[in-house]
């Protein structure tokens, strides 16, 4: 096929190019990298520079390996058991956009894997830029307004913690994690350039994360780092690499402790970290705190075949789950939320399959799957259903997969010592 979605096997060969240049392409991705900083006006600039994203390739040929089926299946169904869920609540608006979305949403996995399969590396070279200066964007607009830098805290503040350009601070210091990671690899492995690009914008993006006093993404982002750096350690190419690595772990808690402590320094910031460095939030303990709701809704679930219905937990409790898998069955009933337990599972598997698998993007795979899964943890304690960044590592991994599988049999027909000899990293 020319254009739309083709369906190839192992060995797959690349399609045949008859669309925009790669030139093109890459401007499209770096502008829905650089648009997934924005989330404080909908429809975001993502979803515009999404459907371009969608056009440009699609002209040239996109194709699905079927080792990504499952992916694909397992969200079909997923939104399915919400459109059941939806049926008596069509009055609703909100019930219905909130469907709707998570059918959008899925379609961004189904292209992010795609995308992959051919010049995946170039294409995704124009994503990562796109989301790393998206996410120093959305960064420095939160440091500033943190701070009130004229007049600035009124617009990228909530609730005294920064937000930048997303409406929650929560989403702002999640949505950074994957862009620091990525750098954090680079400054483990030697690429790029380490002071100008590297070291700066980890700078910069470790403070979006800090002052949007998110636990969770506190959490995620320090999970996160030490999965990468444990992975790329484990597969580095070289005992070279692996030697700067050990001393980059040693320097790290020193750099850390003194830039911390060169924040709390700051009165606000110090007042604001001992408020939610506490593992235990008012909202948080009691019958009828976040885990409280969670304990007394399980059981009502097992009896209702739809669940609630989209965006009904709220009327029932107190507030939303606030835990993605409760979510699932509570919004997308039992289809859903075992479709949603499933492609939990495999993707697990798959990213643990991918990490371990020699290919051109192992290492991409690393950074991928250490922010992945850490955030698959984070489901816990948030709905991540609706985050835009955890579709986009979704379609990542299942395509990388995907790539992994075909250069594995391209491997597999290539005498010892050909083309592909020797460690990729």
């Amino acid at each position: 096929m020319s254009a739309g979605l083709a369906l190839g096997g192992a060995g797959a060969a690349p399609l045949a190019r008859r669309g925009f240049s790669p030139r093109v392409e890459r401007g499209a991705l770096w502008l829905l990298g650089y648009g997934g900083g924005f989330a404080f006006i909908e429809p975001s600039p993502w979803e515009i520079a999404f459907f371009l994203v969608l056009f440009v390739l699609g002209v040239g040929g996109l194709r699905l390996h079927r080792s990504t089926l499952p992916m694909v299946a397992l969200l079909a169904l997923f939104n399915i058991g919400g459109v059941f869920s939806l049926a008596p609540f069509l009055h609703d608006g909100d019930s219905v956009m909130f469907i709707a979305v998570s059918i959008y949403l899925m379609a961004t996995s189904v292209l992010f894997a795609a995308m992959m399969l051919d010049r995946g590396a170039e294409r995704f070279a124009a994503l990562r830029s796109g989301l790393t200066w998206g996410a120093a964007t959305a960064s420095t607009a939160g440091i500033l307004g943190y701070f009130d830098v004229a007049g600035l805290g009124a617009i990228f503040t909530v609730n005294d913690r920064a937000s930048g350009t997303f409406k929650d601070p929560n989403v702002l210091g999640t949505f950074v994690i994957f862009p620091l990671v990525l750098l954090a690899q680079d400054m483990l492995t030697g690429r790029g350039r380490f002071w100008r690009d590297a070291a700066l914008f980890s700078l910069i993006l470790v403070g979006g994360v800090f002052l949007s006093f998110s636990r969770g993404a506190w959490g995620h982002a320090g999970a996160s780092l030490l999965v990468v750096t444990g992975l790329t350690f484990l597969f580095a190419a070289t005992p070279r690499i692996r030697m700067r690595i050990l001393g980059l772990v040693a320097l790290a808690p020193v750099v850390g402790v003194g830039a911390l402590g060169a924040a709390l320094s700051i009165e606000p910031v110090r007042e604001m970290f001992e408020v939610r460095a506490s593992l235990n939030q008012y909202y948080d303990v009691g019958p009828t705190g976040r885990f409280g709701n969670h304990a007394r809704a399980l059981p009502t679930l097992f009896a209702m075949p739809n669940g609630y219905g989209p965006r009904q937990f709220r009327y029932h409790w107190p507030e939303d789950p606030h835990n993605v898998y409760i979510n699932a069955f509570a919004s997308y009933g039992w289809l859903g939320g075992v479709a949603y337990l499933a492609l939990t599972l495999a993707t697990i598997a798959v990213g643990f399959a991918t990490v371990a698998m020699r290919s051109s993007l192992q290492p991409l795979a690393i950074a991928v799957w250490s922010t992945l899964f850490v955030q698959m943890l984070q489901g816990f304690l948030i709905d991540t259903d609706h985050w835009r960044h955890y579709y986009l590592l979704l379609g990542l991994i299942w395509g990388l997969f995907a790539l992994a599988r075909i250069e594995a049999a391209a491997r597999a027909r290539v005498p010892a010592g050909g083309p592909y000899g020797g460690h990729p990293s």
